[in-house]
């Protein structure tokens, strides 16, 4: 075979054996991100939060969640995500549970509301292209176990 076809062969066939990437997931398409969640098994449910940014409301581990989306103009084109969970206890929490928790975990923080319940969180930033849904899968399976040792923690 000659070196210039040989050279066109073994380009077509490293072209062909290399896996094509799925789209990134941005917060610039909520209605993908909730489709996203749903094909990794949650329920997502697109509504929108009192400034009529895009908000998902879903669950895990018998908990709800929301998802925020921040860094919006307009209500579109959103750069970052939020998600958010909030526990209503007969007695509410302490600060000192609080700050054993946010000094304990690296990638989200918890405080109380006004009537002291407990609230954590964990942001996203997906600007620029964000992230391959592996990374996405990662993020979710790293909140649903914060999730679950939050619930630990505050008792509930």
């Amino acid at each position: 075979m000659k070196p210039q076809l040989f050279a066109v062969v073994l380009a077509a066939a490293a072209a062909a054996a290399t896996p094509t990437l799925a789209a990134n997931v941005t917060a610039d398409n909520p209605a993908a991100l909730a489709e996203v969640l749903r094909a990794m098994g949650y329920r997502a449910e697109l509504t929108k939060d009192d400034q009529g940014d895009p908000k998902i409301v879903s669950a895990t581990g018998g908990s709800n969640f929301r998802i925020y989306f921040y860094g919006c103009t307009a209500n579109l084109n959103c750069t970052s995500i939020q998600f958010a969970a909030g526990f209503d206890l007969t007695n509410g929490s302490t600060l000192e549970v609080m700050n054993a928790w946010n000094a304990a975990k690296r990638y989200s923080k918890s405080y109380l509301d006004s009537e002291q319940d407990p609230l954590i969180e964990m942001d996203v930033n997906l600007a620029f292209g964000g992230v391959s849904e592996q990374n996405f899968r990662s993020t979710l399976d790293l909140w649903d176990g914060l999730l679950g040792q939050f619930k630990t923690h505050i008792g509930f």
